[in-house]
This record gives structure tokens, sequence and C-alpha cells, in this order.
């Protein structure tokens, strides 16, 4: 049992440290072939960021745990919100009206609704991946228009914070290669962990992916989150939460999907894809009224996703 919660903790680690190196490498790599910072970061560092989500998604499908997948998805799109955004709120006030995230709001709420329709479609089938894939697709063309429409107003050379665009060669193919080698080790260790733990508890590995594992691969947002708001700039946590959220749905459980079928269980289409739905829903009176998300509205949140917790546990389900 210890060695389980190891192999999870160095799973965990493994995963963060190869995918910031994968990050680093990619973006400096792309930064030589004269991509701008700009498009790097609504593209190499948008996927970077989530790679270890997805390679833990895909490590479960490929391991017979497909339900771990999902519930990591939608575990982890609940967390974003009650937690990642909660738990910074109650140290610093995170201000709505310094980032205009409306329309990312809205194409977050369109991808939501998308995911739970599909998941009464089930199971998750190679078509179903195909058309989340596909709304991925046009959600990243209308980002990048929009962004070079609007690079006059930004400075074209503009660096990627702790890149170094100048990065050596060698250096380079290093963090690239650590990445990509890291990143399926870590997931793996993770994804062989939680069964384990599933199966000495007899606990469902979709209830493990909605806890353990969705709380393990939103740590490294929370922390950023936690970290930004002790220097006053808790704001920054939202438009990352809204488009984590985004690719999270359409992207991790798009190419899960097509790697194997994905069975969507009857509990969660009972309740576990409602929360998720509800949780997306509480950010429209801040998101569309300027509203301050304050220290009461955090506690609000924490203890809303703490609620939860407990239900899964009442519920029988653990």
């Amino acid at each position: 049992m210890i060695w389980d919660f190891g192999e999870i903790a160095a799973g965990l680690v493994l995963l963060v440290v190869a995918g910031d190196l994968l990050v680093k490498g990619a973006v400096a790599l792309s930064l030589r072939l004269g991509i701008p910072a700009l498009i790097v970061g609504l593209t190499v560092v948008a996927f970077g960021t989530s790679a270890p989500e997805l390679m833990v998604s895909v490590a479960a499908v490929l391991d017979h745990a497909p339900t771990i997948a999902l519930g990591n998805v939608v575990g982890s799109n609940i967390a974003n919100i009650l937690l990642v955004l909660g738990l910074p709120a109650i140290i610093s006030a995170i201000r709505t009206d310094e980032h205009d995230t409306r329309e990312s709001f809205v194409l977050m709420m369109g991808a939501t609704v998308l995911f739970i329709l599909i998941c009464f479609m089930g199971p998750i089938r190679w078509p179903h991946a195909l058309l989340l894939l596909a709304g991925l697709g046009v959600i990243l063309f209308r980002q990048i228009r929009e962004a070079l429409t609007h690079r006059a107003n930004r400075d074209p050379d503009e660096e990627i914070e702790s890149v170094d665009p100048k990065m050596p060669g060698w250096r380079v193919a290093l963090f690239i290669a650590a990445g990509l080698a890291g990143l399926p080790l870590g997931a793996d260790w993770l994804v062989d962990g939680a069964s384990d733990i599933a199966r000495t508890f007899g606990v469902s590995d979709t209830v493990i992916g909605l806890t353990l594992v969705a709380l393990g691969t939103s740590l490294p947002e929370l922390a950023t989150s936690i970290t930004a708001a002790t220097k006053g700039r808790a704001d920054v946590a939202l438009g990352n939460v809204v488009g984590s959220n985004i690719f999270n749905l359409l992207c991790i459980i798009g190419v899960a999907g097509l790697v194997g079928n994905i069975p969507v269980p009857e509990q969660m289409q009972r309740f576990d894809l409602w929360v998720m739905l509800g949780a997306s829903i509480l950010l429209a009176p801040f998101i569309f009224g300027n509203r301050v998300i304050g220290r009461w509205i955090g506690v609000g949140f924490t203890s809303t996703y703490l609620i939860y917790m407990v239900l899964l546990f009442v519920g029988g389900r653990v």
C-alpha cells in the first residue's frame, strides 16, 4: 500500500518535471525556428502544460482503465474551478475586469455542453473523439486569428517568461528528449499506483480518477495560482483555468478516445457531469458582471468542493 502511494507521488513529480522540461525545450526550439512568441504561447505552451494530464489519460486507456481517464478530466475541471480559483481567492481577491475572458468562457461552456452530450451517447468512440478534436481545432484557429489581428498592440519579439530564446541546441534537444521520456513513464507510474489502490479498497476506477488522479494532475495549476495570489496576481489564474478546462474536454478525451473506447458510468451521467456543469456556470456572474471573486466567495468555492468529496463518500462510491 505504501509502495502504491509512493508510486503515485513519484509519478506526479516526474510528470511535473518532465512537462516543464518539454515546454521549455519545445518553446526554445519554436523560437529558434522563428515562430513568434505570441503563437508559441497559444499553441506549444498550451499543449505542453497539459501534457501530463494527456499522458495520464492515454496511459489509463492503454492500461484497460479508461474510466480513470474520464474521471481525471471531469474531476480536474471541477477542481480547477472550485479549488484552483477558490484557494487563491481566499489569499487575494481575483479581479475579473483585468482580463476579458468572456469569449473564452463562452467557448468553455460550449465545450462542456458538447462533452456532456457525447457522454450521454457513450461509450466514447473514435467518431466522438474526432468531433471533440474538431472543436479544439476551431477554437485554436479562432485564438490564433484573433491574436494575429491584435498583434500590432503587442511586441512581436516578446519573450516568454523563464524561456531563453538563445538556448543552446544541445540543451534544447536534451530538454525535449527528457520530457518525452519522462511523461509516459510518470503517467504509467501514476495510473498503476492508482489502479492498485482502487483494487485494494474496492473503489471504482471512476472515483479514483475523480479524486486522487484529478487532484494530483491539478496540483501544478493549484501551486502556480497560490504562488500568484501571494504576489497579488491571483487574477492570472482565471484565464488559465478557462483555457485548461477547454483543453481537458476537447483534446485529452479526444486523443484518449482515439486510443480506445471510453465507457461512461451511469453514476457519472447522473451526478458528476452536472457538478462539472454547475461549477462552470458559477463563474458566469463574475465574468460577465466583472465582479470580484473575493475571500468569502473563495471559501464558498472551496467548501463546495469539499462537500462534493463528502457526497462521493456518502453516496457509497468510495
